[in-house]
């Protein structure tokens, strides 16, 4: 299903991860099952553990707290998710990236491992001349729209099974924003929903996948960090 990129250097830090990059969309129900089967082996220490950048073919997908009154027009397929968090869309156009790491070796720290996801999207979009932010009390990555207000620009959901991770994150590159319209994304219905082409960035996958590996070696020491300092306590 996956290729994978061994053009990309090593990583001191994260080592034991390979890196599929796909090409073509996934189906997201085919990539809910190969997220399964990898968290079983990688718990089961059978194989190493995963960073998949992708996109799926437009879908919304719920999480475990999804509410059905924040389904508004489900015009796509509707999936249950397993993650947490609630309705978010992803199709064309957005870079998702899933995560199968082992906390058990990275540090028990879930709220960690959020917050340095998200400090990785934010430190990419960085290098895109894009600022963006923690919002307090609101689930994502948040920047300044065309219209001055905040908005949405990328989205956190993840699952740990066996101390071993689910899901990840998805950017906005250039998706059809209209496609937000069927559902709250995420449950917050005050703020909108941003991209980078919206932005007046025009920025592709590839470029999108190489910022983010440049980042990644950093992401990865975040969570050496915490989980050293876990061990001192």
């Amino acid at each position: 299903m996956a290729s994978t990129a061994p053009e990309l250097p090593p990583l001191t830090s994260g080592e034991s991860v390979d890196w599929w990059h796909e090409s073509e969309a996934v189906p997201y129900r085919d990539a809910l099952t190969a997220m399964d089967e990898r968290n079983r082996l990688v718990a089961a220490g059978k194989e190493r553990e995963l960073a998949w950048l992708l996109e799926h073919p437009p879908v919304y997908t719920a999480g475990t707290s999804a509410d059905v009154s924040e389904l508004v027009d489900p015009r796509f397929e509707v999936i249950e998710a397993g993650r947490g968090g609630r309705y978010t869309y992803h199709g064309p156009g957005q870079r998702v990236g899933y995560l199968v790491l082992d906390l058990d070796k990275r540090g028990k720290d879930v709220r960690c491992f959020v917050h340095a996801i998200e400090g990785w999207v934010i430190d990419t979009l960085a290098d895109f001349d894009v600022e963006a932010w923690r919002a307090e009390g609101r689930v994502g990555i948040w920047t300044r729209d065309i219209d001055g207000r905040e908005a949405k620009i990328g989205a956190i959901g993840v699952r740990v099974r066996r101390w071993v991770t689910m899901h990840g994150f998805s950017v906005n590159l250039d998706p059809d924003l209209s496609h937000f319209g069927g559902i709250v994304p995420c449950g917050i219905e005050e703020f909108g929903v941003t991209s980078l082409a919206r932005l007046g960035k025009n920025v592709s996958t590839e470029q999108w996948d190489e910022k983010l590996f440049a980042r990644a070696e950093q992401f990865f020491g975040t969570l050496e960090t915490a989980r050293q300092k876990a061990c001192k306590t």
